[in-house]
């Protein structure tokens, strides 16, 4: 059997099939670190942000930190997850040159939240994902290893910057539900959605705000279980999609020779789509977990929850059900609003002004305006289209002053800071053209490309477009392309 053929048998759940659950870690969006009052930072200079606390030293007590615990609620919140009434925070041990206490403080057998879902939209329809829990815990520093790949201080080798260690982080857990790797990615960005709409994470990857791990394993074709591994730290969803792909092709490579997959830890390589053996995989009784005696449990009073959960934020899905009903946009581009909540902010702002159709401003702020976001890597918040000047655009539109492609010209000159709407279309004449003027131009170009013309006379439709082509480059789009085709067609056939 073919890699590819493998892939797809586990994928369709024919013989081979696909068990997939993740583990993320997010930074939690506060100021401070999860047990200390250093400063959360990226990018600065390396071991500029510790202290005593998150240096381990002797000594050093941890305080808590009261936002990050309201973040993760809300997170839990979120994923329909149930809010323990006591949480307790836990050592895990472990000795790595980036965990400067020989511990992390994280949770175990208490943690924040459990027992939540989130329904992932996939090519396959909705999966339901079961959250197993999401508990607080704080990050490790980071290792920057120099050499061939770069240098610090005209040295090679690897050494730790400290300002991550201690940073709040969230991890969550889901349940084995996953059925493939596409699956697998849908929930990714899901999850990454959701955290970002709430305000809990800024999920960054680019700056480790947000790492992924996935456990798979495959159910034989009698409906056993086999032995799962895992693959860590993926940067990337593609990654993660890739990944999953070739383990599971590694897998079921491995059974078919007869052999036996064992429990492991696991790096892929994007360069070469092969995933590596790490270590084998630990057991938690290896942690060797036991409470954090320096850290009171946590008692979250109902109360406090409810008030909490009262003012959460409206959540993705919420929003794009009520833009499919309140603005009739179709479930595409109501899902590419409500995955950026500023973007959605500045479309509602559009679409509240008087003579705005929504379902144009969905378009013109979705596909038009997001090109150029996309094109010069900003957010909609930086942009100089404001939600005012973006109204101007759609309406000179809407009262026939201009054209579509004329109305698109402007766009990108008041992008790049040419001025207001109504000024570049009086500057650069891009005033739609009609009457007279636009028969005039027909006329033109009708007697230009005689062979085309005959061709319509003679009922071949197809060479139509390519006059009104013709009558749009001679007005520079500043003519009504359907009113256009109108007249060519009148005069072609009277």
């Amino acid at each position: 059997m073919e890699k590819t053929e493998k892939v797809e048998t586990a994928r369709e759940g024919q013989g081979y099939t696909a068990v997939i659950g993740l583990e993320f870690h997010a930074h939690i969006a506060t100021r401070t670190k999860m047990f200390c009052g250093c400063r959360v930072t990226y990018g600065d200079e390396p071991n500029t942000h510790t202290c005593p606390v998150c240096l381990g030293h002797p000594g050093a007590l941890p305080v808590t930190n009261e936002r990050a615990v309201e973040l993760g609620v809300m997170a839990g919140l979120a994923l329909n997850c149930r809010v323990a009434d006591r949480a307790v925070f836990a050592r895990k041990n472990y000795f790595y040159p980036d965990l400067p206490k020989g511990y992390q403080i994280s949770q175990y057998d208490e943690p924040i939240c459990t027992g939540g879902h989130m329904d992932v939209p996939t090519s396959d329809g909705t999966v339901r994902v079961g959250i197993t829990r999401l508990h607080l815990e704080e990050d490790a520093a980071k290792n920057v290893h120099t050499g061939e790949s770069g240098r610090m201080h005209g040295s090679t080798g690897s050494r730790i910057d400290y300002n991550r260690g201690g940073t709040p982080l969230m991890e969550i857990v889901t349940e084995p539900d996953i059925p493939s790797p596409e699956a697998a990615r849908a929930t990714a960005n899901n999850l990454k959605e959701l955290l970002q709409s709430i305000g809990v994470s800024e999920c960054d990857m680019e700056k480790g705000q947000l790492r992924c791990d996935a456990n798979v394993s495959i159910r034989n074709p009698d409906g056993s279980y086999g032995t799962k591994t895992e693959l860590k730290n993926m940067n990337s969803f593609r990654f993660v999609e890739r990944g999953l792909a070739r383990e599971i092709e590694r897998q079921i490579e491995v059974l078919e020779d007869g052999g036996t997959v064992s429990q492991s830890t696991l790096h892929y390589d994007p360069e070469t789509d092969e995933v590596h053996e790490l270590r084998t995989k630990e057991f938690a009784h290896d942690y060797r977990y036991f409470p954090e005696p320096d850290l009171m449990p946590l008692a979250l009073d109902s109360g406090w929850v409810a008030d909490l959960e009262s003012r959460m934020p409206e959540l993705p899905d919420a929003m794009r059900a009520r833009f499919v009903s309140e603005y009739g946009l179709s479930e595409y581009d109501a899902g590419v609003l409500a995955s950026d909540r500023a973007l959605a902010r500045y479309y509602e702002r559009v679409a509240a002004a008087d003579g705005v159709d929504p379902k144009q401003a969905a378009n013109w702020v979705s596909v038009e305006l997001q090109s150029y976001l996309n094109d010069a890597d900003m957010g909609v918040e930086e942009t100089r289209v404001t939600p005012e000047r973006m109204v101007g655009i759609i309406c000179l539109v809407e009262d026939g002053t201009v054209s579509r492609a004329a109305a698109k010209e402007v766009l990108g000159k008041v992008f790049s800071g040419e001025g207001e709407p109504s000024e570049i279309v009086e500057r650069e004449g891009l005033a739609q053209i009609g009457g007279d003027e636009l028969g005039g131009v027909v006329d033109e170009v009708i007697s230009s490309n005689p062979e085309e013309a005959e061709r319509v006379e003679n009922g071949d439709q197809k060479v139509i477009g390519f006059l009104v082509g013709q009558v749009m480059k001679r007005t520079r789009g500043s003519a009504d392309g359907g009113r256009a085709r109108e007249l060519i067609l009148e005069k072609l056939s009277g």
